[in-house]
């Protein structure tokens, strides 16, 4: 994966310092950014000249503290490393030095208005939605009241039928078929729907119908968070299914772990409503209150009452 420097500097508004260094070709295939002031002070063990460099106030203030032979030095000594761009912040005007290396070496160098901290938040935070792992899923992806519900099963089994009851009863459609899904921290995935089908869904019967056109923009959405997986199967009679909820399943996706339902289907039972009851309980069990937990212990309780 990776992310054009065109693209960056058109999203933050990046002023090119170094007009003839060419920024077409610069691809940023990191979102973690290096601020370089141990560079600055001589030190280069673990450089990480392959991420952005950022030079802030303190760098800024320590490279004026030096004379130009010295600043020359320096930036001698960084610039024969590849890196892939150099960021000023606060507006900060770039030392001649800097800028005579930057374009002996094609390294372009950019300044943004932003103070340093928030540039680096902003900037990782977007390079980490661009450059994260993805992976396509077959499901269909709803907000249900704010949570990311990924209805998955065999092909034909009512996942579709089952969003289009949810978005009838003023949920969103996120995906239907396809969900793209980026891993972009530790905790948190991301699911979209491709360009190509977005707002589209298959009925079987009926054919393509567009939510978007139907049931209005407020009855689609681009992007959700996905908080829980509802994984849905025949009802086997042979098959022992939880009836208490105190345990709790799995399904990992890109690392990540999410929730995961399993409801088996069968004649009179309204998925919409079982999906829209999972999302709630979702909301309580992470709001610090757990149905299950709750009648667990009741349950103990009265127990224990009886036999004193």
């Amino acid at each position: 994966m990776s992310v054009s420097l065109d693209k960056l500097i058109e999203e933050f508004n990046l002023e090119l310092l170094t007009k003839d260094v060419d920024t077409s070709k610069v691809k940023i295939l990191y979102a973690e950014l290096n601020r370089p002031a141990l560079q600055i002070a001589g030190f280069f063990d673990h450089f990480d000249s392959h991420r952005i460099q950022i030079i802030g106030k303190v760098e800024y203030a320590y490279l004026k503290t030096l004379n130009e032979k010295e600043r020359d030095k320096i930036f001698t000594k960084i610039f024969e490393y590849n890196l892939p761009c150099v960021i000023l912040s606060r507006d900060l005007e770039a030392f001649p030095e800097l800028l005579i290396h930057a374009e002996i070496n094609r390294v372009p160098i950019l300044g943004s208005h932003l103070q340093t901290t928030e540039l680096i938040g902003e900037l990782i935070r977007w390079l980490r939605v661009k450059l994260a792992p993805i992976v396509t899923l077959h499901g269909v992806l709803v907000d249900i009241y704010g949570e990311g519900v990924l209805i998955m099963g065999e092909s034909g089994i009512g996942k579709s039928e089952a969003a289009l009851e949810l978005i009838k009863r003023g949920h969103r459609l996120v995906a239907d078929d396809a969900v793209e899904i980026k891993r972009v921290s530790a905790k948190t995935l991301i699911g979209t729907c491709p360009s190509v089908i977005r707002h589209f869904m298959e009925l079987r019967g009926l054919g393509i119908i567009d939510i978007k056109q139907m049931f209005g923009v407020e009855a689609v959405k681009k992007t959700q968070n996905i908080d829980l997986v509802i994984k849905l199967s025949n009802w086997d009679e042979n098959k022992d299914y939880d009836r208490l909820g105190l345990t709790e399943n799995y399904m990992e996706i890109l690392g990540n772990k999410v929730l995961c339902h399993s409801i088996p289907i069968r004649p009179g039972r309204n998925i919409a409503i079982i999906c829209e009851a999972a999302a709630v309980n979702h909301r309580q069990k992470k709001m610090g209150y757990n149905a299950a937990a709750a009648l667990n212990e009741n349950i103990i309780r009265s127990t224990t009452l009886k036999e004193q």
